[in-house]
């Protein structure tokens, strides 16, 4: 009677076992087929449901404007830009921030815009063809750079030199050069891949400190692309720190079939002509804006320590002429990190109790001119840098199709060893479903290339989220609201929006790795920091 019922137990005990074994097979299939699945479900009840109001519905309709036609690019400065601000600004007012700038929401950057004044502005290129003299009258408008210097030429002699022909650079003597304008062409950059930008930025740096090393009295360059009219933006100038973008030579850029075909000529016969010149910068004074809100900590200690989310809510504007779509509407560069921030800040702001630190949700200008609003606030933080513990910065989080192939539910980091707070979103990517990774290449090539590396710079751990660094329209006019995944975005936001808090929660403060060789120089500025209080 004893074997017979302890033969039933072990039978009940094995389809316990059997059952057991199915369900959790179960799990495992429904994991693996449901995008964005929680691998660790232990996130707090009031956390979760914080998680839970990031909206992929929320997010589109906040895009659709940020990057529609109206705004025409959010160029800094322009009209667009504005209404892009004012529209942040009314999200961080509906979400409870607290306004933290010197107006409002905005912290206000009063700068110099440099154009020319039209009334004394004069370009003119001639030249001889078939025994005739030949004048090419170059209008104010087919200039597509600002100069921020007077030029005061008259029938200077003009001469062709090759931009990308480094042994014909090195051979050039001073006789050559100097007094005479410079015929050449310089690459595009506005519609360069990340990849070679960086490339061709120091290609062109290279060729201008060797013409000014050589003493030429102007470049002129010529663009065949229908560019960006930054006649309509004007050069940006930070009054406290001014100085000339070429440092006594200036550099013109243009717009002009006939000055691109009298540089094709010189493939064949050398260039025979002058430039006279008569160029009289004219400034006025302009605000920019940074926009900023605050969700203030809950811990009596702790709430003195801050937090900075950010992204960069310009793009690159309107280019000036040519058939089609004129507009930069900049969707994921960088409408998606804009919006993302909006949605984080919304989320949070609803959480009982609030994170233990401070949140400032920031949203900065002038990113694509420069990384002229992070810039600025790393010299004039609204709240101090000492008490700065952590920048977490947005950047192309929406598009999935990337060139290397689909991204869908991962996320890279720039520099994401750099300091400890890479481990802290891996973890957060593994409760919510998204691959936290180090790009080969990219993660490192670019940590320097966006707003995070201003405050990198002083010492805080800063660091790029980033979903697709490169694909097909990458500043291009093609980049639309409509191409966003917008369900994986709201995925990758929840990730971030947990990595966010978990910092904010915690006792410890992120450290910089002073064993990874690229982020020394970081690390020294955080120990020189910290020596300071």
């Amino acid at each position: 009677m004893a074997g017979k019922r302890l033969g039933m137990i072990e039978s009940v005990n094995k389809k316990r076992r059997l059952l057991g074994i199915l369900v959790l097979a179960v799990a495992f299939s429904v994991c693996e087929l449901s995008p964005g699945a929680a691998a660790e479900p232990d996130v707090a009840p009031n956390i979760r449901a914080a998680l839970d109001r990031i909206s992929p519905a929320s997010l589109r309709g906040h895009l659709s404007f940020i990057a529609s036609d109206l705004l025409e690019g959010r160029g800094t400065p322009s009209r667009g830009l504005d209404i892009a601000a004012e529209y942040i600004a009314a999200q961080f007012r509906r979400a409870g921030l607290e306004p933290v700038g010197d107006d409002g929401y905005f912290q206000t950057a009063k700068w110099l815009s440099v154009g020319r004044d039209a009334a004394r502005f004069e370009l003119v290129v001639e030249y001889t063809k078939d025994g005739r003299k030949q004048a090419i009258h170059i209008a104010l408008d087919r200039i597509a750079s600002a100069v921020d210097q007077s030029v005061d030429l008259t029938a200077a002699p003009l001469i062709m030199v090759k931009f990308d022909d480094a042994d014909a650079l090195h051979d050039l003597t001073k006789e050559q050069i100097a007094g005479k304008a410079v015929l050449t062409e310089m690459p595009a950059l506005r519609g360069a891949r990340r990849s070679p930008f960086r490339q061709v930025r120091r290609d062109m740096r290279r060729f201008v400190s060797r013409m000014r090393e050589l003493e030429a009295a102007l470049i002129l360059s010529v663009d065949r692309e229908g560019p960006i009219d930054r006649t309509r933006l004007g050069r940006l100038i930070d009054p406290e720190n001014r100085r000339s973008r070429s440092a006594g030579l200036p550099l013109l850029t243009i717009r002009h079939d006939r000055l691109a075909a009298l540089l094709d000529s010189t493939k064949d016969q050398p260039l025979k002509a002058t430039v006279t010149a008569h160029i009289e910068p004219a400034d006025s004074p302009i605000g920019l804006r940074n926009v900023a809100g605050l969700l203030p900590g809950s811990d009596p200690t702790l709430k003195d320590t801050y937090i900075l989310v950010t992204a960069h809510y310009d793009h690159v504007g309107v280019r000036g002429s040519g058939d089609g779509d004129n507009i930069y509407n900049g969707a994921n560069d960088d409408g998606s990190g804009t919006v993302t921030v909006i949605e984080l800040a919304a989320a949070l702001s609803s959480l009982e109790p609030r994170p233990k630190r401070s949140i400032l949700f920031m949203t900065f200008f002038g990113e694509e001119r420069g990384l002229l609003g992070s810039r600025y606030y790393a010299s004039h933080p609204i709240f101090p840098i000492e008490k700065t513990i952590a920048n977490i910065n947005l950047e192309q989080v929406g598009r999935t199709d990337s060139d290397e192939g689909p991204q869908l539910n991962n996320a890279s980091i720039t520099g994401i060893d750099y300091s400890d707070i890479g481990k802290v979103f891996k973890q957060a990517g593994e409760q919510t479903g998204i691959e936290v990774y180090k790009h080969a290449t990219d993660s490192d090539r670019y940590f320097g290339a966006s707003d995070n590396v201003a405050l990198a710079r002083l010492g805080v751990p800063a660091h790029t989220v980033c979903v697709t660094y490169r694909y097909d329209d990458y500043h291009g006019p093609g980049d639309h609201w409509d191409k966003i995944d917008y369900e994986n975005m709201a995925r990758v936001a929840r990730m971030i929006a947990l990595g966010v808090v978990t910092i904010a929660n915690s006792d410890r403060e992120p450290r910089w790795n002073k064993n990874n060789r690229r982020a020394g120089r970081y690390y020294d500025a955080w120990k020189k920091r910290r020596a300071k209080e």
